[in-house]
């Protein structure tokens, strides 16, 4: 067996072609797919099913996992590892955290765990969930977590603040509130893109150091802008709604000119397959725009952000030495 695949966010606008791809070109591995909601009244879970259902030779799974929730999170780590344990998948290969949120007409929202929404569900429950299954991998195996141009500052035209990683860490999940909904609501968004890369160069040092998981790589991908995503018809302003339409689906073409990682969903739902499984990327570790490695913002660089970011992270996560494989961050970090 080539071992199990787990991918968020399943039934996006990349994750359906993800998923196609995958079981398509590589049936030998076992697909692991989480959705917000599993039942049989959402349209985009059915859609999964029915793209599912074309490959019917491939073991395939549809959880629900929310990502909005910790102990959800946690859940789904514990299943996943009783499954593993049981022998009904075989040992993780990959984990592709694709699943995200944002909110571009509302003032921040607090979760159950009292987290800012779009940063628990962008990078601290993909941060828990990772850390959770660490052990669970086989023999090396993937993980690739979706970036975006965004938590480069200046890098997409629809910034308005730059994102940042304060010193008080509790600013990331308590944000302050004013008047600019889609201003701070993208800024929110690509402050979480800009946290979860920090946390990947973090990742990829404790791996390294800890001799039972040093197999492991973590990637941090920018898959690139996707044009007729989902994402921007959903919590935000009727303005992108007309931009999508009238302007970034008609003029790809012309707009590629000046931006290459423009794109449709369906390229860049294969090459997040690719880079998370093609053996071509054995190794490979860090931040890469589409297929290739790539800069990540400075910020993202900085070794100090990278080690309080890393054990805050920890504690968001209510992540122990009980409950992870991986030992050598809490060794420096003396806990």
């Amino acid at each position: 067996m080539a071992g199990s695949v787990i991918l968020t966010g399943a039934n996006s606008s990349l994750g359906f072609h993800a998923v196609e791809h995958l079981l398509k070109k590589y049936p030998q591995y076992t697909a692991i797919l989480t959705v917000r909601d599993a039942s049989d009244t959402d349209v985009n879970t059915n859609r999964l099913r029915e793209i599912v259902s074309r490959h019917p030779n491939v073991k395939t799974a549809i959880h629900q996992l929310d990502l909005a929730s910790l102990s959800a999170t946690h859940s789904f780590a514990d299943t996943i590892t009783r499954c593993l344990t049981e022998k009904k998948y075989p040992p993780l290969a990959a984990i592709i955290g694709n699943a995200y949120y944002w909110n571009l007409v509302g003032a921040p929202e607090l979760t159950a765990d009292g987290y800012d929404k779009t940063m628990q569900v962008n990078f601290i429950s993909h941060a828990t969930l990772v850390l959770r299954l660490l052990g669970s991998f086989g023999d090396g195996g993937r993980i690739l977590l979706i970036s975006s141009n965004a938590h480069w500052p200046g890098k997409n035209p629809m910034e308005a603040y730059p994102p940042s990683i304060p010193d008080d860490l509790e600013l990331l999940v308590k944000p302050t509130v004013d008047d600019d909904k889609q201003g701070r609501g993208y800024q929110r968004y690509a402050t979480s893109k800009l946290a979860l890369t920090t946390w990947v160069h973090a990742l990829n040092r404790y791996l390294q150091e800890d001799a039972g998981l040093n197999k492991l790589t973590a990637i941090a991908m920018d898959p690139g802008n996707m044009v007729d995503s989902r994402a921007l018809r959903t919590n935000t302003p009727q303005s992108l709604h007309r931009m999508q339409k009238f302007v970034y689906k008609p003029l790809l073409p012309l707009l590629r000119l000046m931006d290459p990682t423009l794109r449709t969903a369906a390229p860049a739902g294969v090459d997040v397959i690719e880079v998370a499984i093609n053996p071509a990327y054995s190794g490979e570790r860090g931040f890469f725009t589409v297929l290739k490695k790539d800069q990540s913002a400075p910020e993202s660089n900085d070794k100090a952000k990278q080690e309080s970011l890393w054990a805050q992270t920890l504690v968001w996560g209510h992540i122990t030495k009980g409950n992870t494989a991986l030992q050598a961050g809490f060794d420096r970090l003396g806990r």
